[in-house]
């Protein structure tokens, strides 16, 4: 999937991420970066909301599972079941929230767990950054349902 087919997923079936004016910077195989601007995302200090922020980071993660997902062609519902959010420092411009998946070994336990048993459930990170700074930290716990 091309970053432009996954911006055009996510405007089209999310479209929070279309008023957020998310834009997915890249795709690769283990790692995806949406960017954000500020101004749709502003709070009234004139940063980043906490509540966009949030949004942005878990969207990352879900993105980078969706990807993966549909290049396994194993059809199936992804959802958030839990997520906790560190803000470490104020965003004060536009923003970008990085997932990345390095563990292979949890990828094909939730794999084999989703094919056998027809639920998945996986743990996946990202990274908020802002000029150049790393702006906050996401986790996130995700289940899949096979169809």
């Amino acid at each position: 999937m091309t970053a432009a087919e996954l911006e055009t997923f996510l405007h089209d079936h999310i479209p929070l991420s279309r008023a957020m004016a998310v834009r997915v910077a890249s795709v690769a195989g283990n790692r995806v970066a949406l960017e954000a601007p500020l101004a749709p995302n502003i709070n009234h200090h004139q940063t980043v909301f906490g509540g966009s922020a949030a949004s942005v980071a878990t969207l990352a993660a879900w993105s980078l599972l969706h990807v993966r997902l549909v290049s396994s062609g194993v059809p199936s519902r992804l959802v958030i079941q839990r997520s906790t959010m560190d803000y470490l420092l104020p965003m004060a411009g536009d923003f970008t929230a990085i997932a990345s998946f390095e563990d292979a070994p949890a990828w094909d336990a939730f794999m084999r767990m989703l094919t056998r048993r027809g639920r998945g459930r996986i743990k996946l990170g990202a990274v908020l950054e802002c000029a150049g700074q790393r702006a906050g930290v996401f986790e996130g716990e995700f289940v899949a349902f096979a169809e």
